[in-house]
């Protein structure tokens, strides 16, 4: 196990804490993460694209001229495929991208994504959070202290509202709980703020 300093919101360190290798300092498998990543997009797709086909579209009852005798190709109706105004043939109809992976799979892209943060001096953990109301103006000044870019992902232990009212109108920082920790939006942020709660919390399940 390796040790990592543990940062208080103004940036001086508090302590240091003692983190499973097998869950941040693996090799990362860039195959697993990539099919992660891959599932957690297509699931986010809505997929309610739709066209009209033969039987949807509006008109086209009658034969528009009789069957022989014009000199023109037969038609049955003005609605048939190859007629501007048509129906579609084998247009989208609405479905659902999702598919699944197998939890093993989805384990380790989880550690893979962790470990990708460690290995490059992006995952800062912090003792904790203590806000009593939300103060949008102290959060950002705790990032800053942390000398954390733009796009940071913020993990608690808990659904902690303050922290989340703090965070929502600054952009580019997202937060989230160490059970709704994913891969999308740990490879999206640019660097990982953990608490110390937390990252037990993550080790418990991955560990």
């Amino acid at each position: 196990m390796a040790n990592y300093d543990v940062l208080k919101v103004d940036g001086t360190k508090s302590g240091s804490v003692e983190l499973n290798d097998a869950v941040f300092a693996i090799e990362p498998n860039t195959d697993v993460l990539f099919e992660a990543i891959t599932l957690q997009r297509a699931s986010l797709r809505q997929g309610t694209h739709a066209v009209k086909n033969r039987s949807a579209v509006r008109g086209g009852g009658r034969k528009p001229w009789r069957q022989k005798g014009t000199g023109r190709a037969r038609q049955g109706t003005i609605r048939a495929p190859q007629w501007r105004g048509g129906g579609i043939v084998f247009g989208p109809t609405p479905r659902s991208y999702a598919y699944k992976m197998p939890k093993k799979m989805r384990r380790l892209a989880l550690r893979s994504a962790l470990s990708y943060k460690v290995q490059e001096s992006a995952l800062t953990v912090v003792d904790a959070f203590q806000l009593d109301a939300p103060k949008t103006k102290e959060f950002k000044t705790a990032l800053s202290n942390l000398k954390q870019p733009k796009k940071v992902l913020v993990v608690t232990d808990s659904e902690d509202v303050n922290v989340e009212l703090s965070a929502r109108n600054i952009p580019g920082v997202q937060v989230t709980t160490a059970q709704g920790l994913n891969v999308l939006d740990i490879t999206s942020a640019d660097s990982v703020v953990i608490t110390e709660s937390a990252a037990k919390k993550v080790e418990e399940v991955l560990g």
